[in-house]
């Protein structure tokens, strides 16, 4: 009766027929994306930022650090898991400058993320049409290679990729 007709009408379910199993059939990539490294956030008083983190929430707070070629200061937060990076302009021409002509309170300006190979993955995402804002490597703030990926082609959001 009814429970015969369920059976014959019901949808059937196909599978994916293969030796392998299903995410053997996907690409690898030459390059693996890691961990979460930090999240920066610009700043226009960067004292007052150290004050909140340190002071107030008793975080650990690094030095100020220049990086002139990057123009800008940075200080790092250590939150256990990862690290905030506070930003701050070194110098008018600074991006984190025209940032915060845009923000006058600040706010999240970048997150990073680890690979273990930055040139595998400046080659890949070439191949992908993924921008890539700079033809070769620059050295971060944690004295490693670092390239930023366009904020358009991320859905709006400025990604490093740093070597881990």
């Amino acid at each position: 009766g009814l429970l015969s007709r369920l059976q014959t009408s019901a949808p059937t379910i196909r599978t994916l027929s293969s030796s392998k199993p299903f995410w053997q059939n996907i690409p690898s990539c030459l390059w693996k994306l890691g961990r979460l490294n930090h999240v920066a956030i610009a700043v226009p008083d960067l004292e007052k930022a150290q004050s909140l983190y340190k002071d107030v929430l008793g975080a650990q707070v690094s030095e100020t650090v220049a990086l002139p070629e990057h123009g800008v200061y940075t200080v790092f937060v250590e939150l256990g898991n990862t690290k905030l990076e506070l930003l701050h302009p070194l110098g008018e021409k600074s991006p984190i400058a025209s940032f915060l002509q845009k923000n006058k309170t600040g706010g999240m300006h970048h997150i990073c993320i680890e690979v273990d190979d930055i040139k595998a993955a400046m080659t890949e995402l070439k191949k992908k049409k993924i921008r890539i804002l700079s033809e070769e490597p620059k050295i971060g703030a944690h004295g490693k290679p670092v390239i930023f990926l366009h904020p358009k082609d991320c859905h709006g959001v400025l990604v490093e990729l740093e070597q881990a």
